[in-house]
């Protein structure tokens, strides 16, 4: 073998050079891109909200404060707090069970379980309101069973929760199970071998893995619970100071020409919608330290 053959062996093979416009996008093309992004964004959801907030607080805080604590938006507020209270822990107990029971067992009906938790997502929630007054109104297929008992459903509280939970279920559960697939069982098949039982692997392996993500997802039902409206529209009945949750107060006083009580009520749901993007921030921020 030559001496010149050896060195062609041996050599490194010489190294093509590429353009950095083959790789990268070239300037104009990222500036185009941003620019439609932010004017988007701008038009579609800051401008909104300035407008909002601006109305709100044109006519001075005296007039925003006694928008939001006279009698009917106070009472508006306070059902909109208990609904979420309820809607938000059910969905907890419900997102973690069949979270669960689709990651880490097979069994049959798995797929129609999976489908039926996007059931929601599909469905409009008007739709859904009028699922409940069908099952449960005066003239539905548990209407005259319900009156001889004497429970009321649609047109008060308990239908109010019936229609949010519905319409804020697939929340929870699909923040965690694709998280908990990711994960496998590896550690809690290893927990179950050493002898743990199935509350000890809970709360030592499965719990700690999925909290930011569960606690992202009771953020976001939270916050869906709370500025529901079409489904709530339906089953409430619209009983001024009675079944009115927030967002329909919104558009009772609106509807009466009162802008600056409907753009101070609207204020309040504003403000829970910036509060839940900060604390998403700060969730997702944590999670990516504790990686």
């Amino acid at each position: 073998m030559t001496q010149n053959t050896t060195q062609s062996l041996i050599s490194p093979r010489p190294t093509m050079k590429v353009h950095p416009s083959a790789i990268t996008e070239q300037n104009w093309v990222r500036t185009t891109l941003t620019t439609i992004a932010l004017v988007f964004v701008t038009a579609t959801l800051i401008l909104p909200l300035l407008m909002v907030m601006y109305e709100a607080f044109r006519s001075g805080w005296h007039v925003y404060l006694s928008s939001i604590t006279e009698p009917d938006a106070l009472s508006a507020i306070k059902l909109t707090l208990l609904v979420a209270a309820i809607a938000v822990p059910l969905n907890l107990i419900f997102g973690l069970a069949a979270a669960w029971s689709v990651t880490k067992f097979e069994f049959v009906g798995k797929r129609l379980l999976m489908t039926l938790i996007d059931l929601p997502f599909s469905v409009s929630p008007v739709i859904a309101g009028l699922i409940f007054i069908l099952l449960f109104g005066s003239e539905g297929w548990f209407g005259d069973a319900l009156a001889s008992a004497g429970i009321q459903i649609v047109f008060s509280v308990p239908g109010i929760v019936l229609a949010t939970v519905f319409v804020t279920f697939p929340f929870i559960a699909r923040e965690l199970i694709p998280l908990m697939q990711s994960q496998g069982t590896d550690e809690e098949e290893a927990a179950r071998v050493l002898g743990a039982s199935g509350w000890r692997i809970f709360y030592s392996i499965t719990l700690p893995n999925i909290k930011w993500a569960l606690l992202y997802g009771v953020i976001l039902c939270n916050a869906r619970a709370m500025g529901d409206f079409g489904a709530v529209s339906v089953v409430s009945g619209h009983i001024r100071g009675l079944t009115n949750t927030l967002p329909l107060h919104v558009e009772v006083v609106y509807n009466e020409y009162q802008f600056t009580a409907a753009f101070a009520c609207a204020s309040l749901l504003a403000l829970l919608a910036i509060v839940t993007l900060v604390i998403k921030e700060i969730l997702q921020r944590n999670q990516h330290r504790e990686k």
